[in-house]
C-alpha cells in the first residue's frame, strides 16, 4: 500500500476529476452544506467503492428532494481514497482546506481512516467510516468524539470468526494477516476471543503486501497442521494465497473476511478451489424500511441488489444520520453540536423512522430513532455500532448464507 509521490499526485488528480461527474460544487453559501465522499474507487476496496460513492450521491438527492437539512441543500464533493493512506491524506486535505466540507463520509480501510483522522480532528470535521481498527474509537485517536463507525470493529469481527469456528467445531485454527491495521486487527480480534474461550491458535503469520507469491508464509502455516485458517486479507492477496494452497493438495478450511470472498475471487481461482471457503461479514438490516429505500437506490445506480454491498448501505445511513442531526440542530454544522445530535436522532428512544423525509416530519413532534439500512445504528459512547453478522460458504461456485448472529 505504499506509493511514491508521483503515484499519489496522479491519484489526487483522478479524485479531483470525480468531483465534476455527479454534482460539481461551485460555492458554499448559507444555503449550502458541503460534504466530502472519500471512498475506495480504486485499490483493494474498489469492489465496493463505486457503489459507496454513488449511494452517497443518491442519499443526498433524497435529502434535497425533501427540502434539505435545516433548510439547506446538500452538495457532495467526491474523492478517490485509492485504499491508500498516502493518497487519502492528500484527498482529505483538499476536501477540508479547499472544499471546506463539514464532514467526510465513507473511508473504508483502517489504514486510510487512521491516516485521515488527525486531519479531521484538527479541523473539527466529522468523520464517518466503515473501518475496523479499535484505535479509531479510543481517546488517543478520537479525542474530540467526532468519529462514527458504521461497521463492526475488529474485536467484534474477530469474535464473529470465533463464533463461526466454534459452530463448525474447529479445534486447531491458524491465522494469516495482511500487514496493516485491518488485517492484523481482524486476526487479533479472533485470537482474543478464541483464547478467552480456552482455545489455542497453532500458528500466526503476518505477510507484506504486493508480493507475487506467499508460498513461504503459507508453508509455515500449513506446517502446523491447522484445521482452519482465519485470515485478515484482501481480494488480491487472498487470490494468490488460495491458488498456492490449492496446488499443495493439503486439506484445510478457510475463514476469510467477506470483503475478500467475492464472485471475483471465485472466478479467479475457480469453483473447485473455492468450494467450501467460508466468509464472515456484517450484514445489512434487510427487514427494515430503510433498507428497502437503500436497495431501490442501489439497484438504480449499480444494477445490483443492495445485499451485495453492506458498505454502501452504511454510506446511505451516514448521509441520513448526518442530515437528520443537522435538521435537529436547525441547520447548524458545528461539529460539537452534531456529534450529540447524531446520537439523539439515531439512538433509542423516540419515534422510529427509516428515511430523512420521515425523520424530518417526525422531528417537528419530538424525538426520533433512525433505524438504518445497515444496522439499528445505536451508537455507544465511543461512536461504535453493534451490527449483525452473517456467515457464508461457497457451494457450487456461489456464496450461500449459513448463519446470522450477534458477536
Amino acid at each position: 500500500m505504499r506509493g511514491n509521490r508521483r503515484d499519489v499526485l496522479r491519484g489526487l488528480g483522478a479524485g479531483v476529476a470525480l468531483v465534476a461527474m455527479p454534482a460539481v460544487v461551485r460555492a458554499q453559501g448559507a444555503d449550502i452544506i458541503r460534504i466530502g465522499a472519500l471512498n475506495p474507487i480504486t485499490g483493494s476496496g474498489s469492489p465496493y467503492g463505486s457503489g459507496m460513492q454513488k449511494t452517497i450521491f443518491a442519499a443526498a438527492e433524497a435529502v434535497n428532494a425533501a427540502g434539505g437539512a435545516g433548510g439547506r441543500k446538500i452538495e457532495i464533493v467526491a474523492e478517490d481514497g485509492q485504499t491508500s493512506p498516502q493518497a487519502a491524506v492528500l484527498a482529505a486535505k483538499k476536501l477540508i482546506e479547499i472544499n471546506k466540507v463539514s464532514a467526510i463520509l465513507g473511508t473504508w480501510s483502517s489504514g486510510v481512516s487512521l491516516a485521515v483522522a488527525p486531519l479531521a480532528e484538527n479541523a473539527n470535521v466529522l468523520l464517518m467510516h466503515t473501518s475496523g481498527a479499535p484505535a479509531l474509537s479510543t481517546p488517543k485517536v478520537n479525542g474530540k468524539g467526532l468519529f462514527f463507525r458504521f461497521h463492526a470493529n475488529n474485536e467484534r469481527s474477530g469474535a464473529a470468526f470465533a463464533e463461526l469456528c466454534k459452530r463448525r467445531k474447529f479445534t486447531r485454527p491458524a491465522t494469516m494477516a495482511f500487514n496493516n491495521a485491518s488485517g492484523i486487527g481482524n486476526v487479533d480480534g479472533f485470537r482474543k476471543t478464541w483464547e478467552a474461550g480456552g482455545g489455542k491458535v497453532v500458528e500466526s503469520v503476518v505477510y507484506e503486501p504486493n508480493q507475487p507469491s506467499y508460498r513461504s508464509e503459507l508453508q509455515k502455516v500449513l506446517a502446523a497442521n491447522p484445521d482452519v485458517i482465519v485470515t485478515g486479507s484482501y481480494l488480491a492477496d487472498t487470490t494468490i494465497i488460495l491458488r498456492e494452497w490449492f496446488q499443495t493438495g493439503q486439506a484445510v478450511a478457510w475463514a476469510i473476511p467477506g470483503w475478500a470472498v467475492t464472485p471475483e475471487l471465485i472466478r479467479a481461482i475457480g469453483p473447485t478451489a473455492a468450494e467450501g471457503i467460508m466468509s464472515v461479514d456484517a450484514i445489512s438490516n434487510e427487514d427494515d424500511p430503510a433498507f428497502k429505500a437503500f436497495d431501490a437506490a442501489y439497484q438504480k445506480a449499480m444494477s445490483k441488489p443492495g445485499q451485495s454491498n453492506v458498505y454502501a448501505a452504511e454510506c446511505w445511513d451516514m448521509v441520513n444520520c448526518l442530515t437528520l442531526a443537522i435538521e435537529a440542530a436547525g441547520g447548524s454544522v458545528d461539529a460539537n453540536t452534531l456529534k450529540a445530535k447524531i446520537r439523539e436522532v439515531a439512538n433509542p428512544d423516540g419515534q422510529k423512522v427509516g428515511s430523512f423525509a420521515e425523520g424530518k416530519a417526525a422531528l417537528k413532534k419530538g424525538k426520533i430513532n433512525y433505524e438504518g439500512a445497515s444496522s439499528a445504528l445505536d451508537f455507544d459512547a465511543t461512536g461504535d455500532v453493534k451490527p449483525t453478522f452473517g456467515a457464508w460458504t461457497v457451494e457450487g461456485g456461489k456464496l450461500v448464507q449459513k448463519y446470522k448472529f450477534q458477536a
